[in-house]
């Protein structure tokens, strides 16, 4: 079966695990933030790579799945694991400087970025003027929402973690795309361990350079919160993600993934009891809905698969 192939039609159940996957994705920067009261950024990104890379390997080594690379594809996920490294530091700076609502929305705007990068790099995926339109949309409703200040407490320096979890998106865009080019000829499964794979030592060197192990005494919630990123969010919801892509249509179980900010935004006034403003509002509809316009097809048009990448 190729991997443009349309398949299967969404059952109750395949609609059900795509929500609760996305529910989980929208939770990511909030268990984020909270990790980051005990952990400095290098050390949180390192603890999680950990996790994520025990639960991807033995899921992969169950499913029989090579894991090693050939020496062709060493460097090309070298060169994924370089844009991994960056991405994943200027996200965990940002969100330990910015509010979780505000890097939910920044952060999940990836697609925008993804459609500018692919117009460039991807020969058929040209922007159309529908899908500027769309991007446009989305664009504006980043602004909206980059230049917003939060609870002092949640964001200590506002403007510039948005400004660093905005980058993070846009790399995040950039990895989607390099990443859709990999798994035409390897399995999804290679590119997600060996970035995490390559971020490790780096991440471990960083942290005991310039970071304190603990910035205060380690709680249960802080352990739990590195667990849910590393296992849940790299391990399970990528596992599920890889096995709905088997039998479901890529365009109609990507529509999911648009209620990831708003699932985001809400947790975090839960957690947090942060504000839900109107400029969150305006900035969580008009990224969506921009979104929504500038990736939809035509009816019948194949859409290539695209893979989910649980590291975010």
């Amino acid at each position: 079966m190729s991997r443009t192939e349309t398949i299967n039609h969404l059952t109750l159940s395949g609609t059900l695990a795509a929500l609760t996957t996305c529910i989980l994705w929208g939770g990511n920067v909030v268990a984020l933030k909270i990790g980051l009261q005990t952990f400095a950024p290098f050390w949180s990104a390192f603890w999680r790579m950990l996790a994520g890379i025990v639960v991807v390997a033995v899921w992969g080594w169950s499913q029989r799945i090579p894991l090693v690379p050939t020496r062709g594809e060493r460097r090309l996920l070298a060169g994924l694991g370089f844009l991994f490294i960056v991405q994943i530091s200027a996200l965990n700076f940002g969100v330990h400087w910015t509010s979780p609502a505000y890097a939910v929305v920044l952060l999940n705007s990836h697609p925008v970025f993804a459609n500018f990068v692919g117009h460039f790099f991807v020969p058929e995926d040209r922007l159309s003027w529908t899908r500027v339109l769309g991007l446009a949309l989305a664009f504006g409703g980043i602004c909206v929402v980059f230049l917003g200040r939060p609870d002092i407490s949640l964001g200590a320096r506002p403007i510039l973690g948005n400004l660093m979890v905005t980058f993070s998106g846009f790399l995040l865009g950039a990895r989607t795309v390099y990443t859709q080019r990999l798994v035409q000829t390897i399995d999804p499964v290679q590119p997600i361990l060996w970035m995490m794979i390559f971020s490790l030592p780096v991440f471990l060197v960083a942290a005991l350079s310039l970071e304190k192990p603990f910035l205060q005494p380690v709680s249960a919630e802080a352990v739990w919160a590195i667990l849910f990123q590393g296992v849940v969010i790299a391990g399970f919801c990528f596992m599920v993600w890889t096995t709905l892509l088997k039998t479901i249509s890529p365009g109609a179980l990507s529509m999911f993934a648009f209620s990831t900010p708003i699932f985001g935004v809400l947790l975090s006034g839960l957690i947090y009891d942060e504000a839900i403003t109107a400029r969150l509002i305006f900035g969580v509809f008009a990224v969506t809905a921009g979104i929504l316009i500038a990736t939809g097809r035509r009816p019948g048009e194949r859409v290539p698969v695209s893979v989910k990448e649980p590291a975010r």
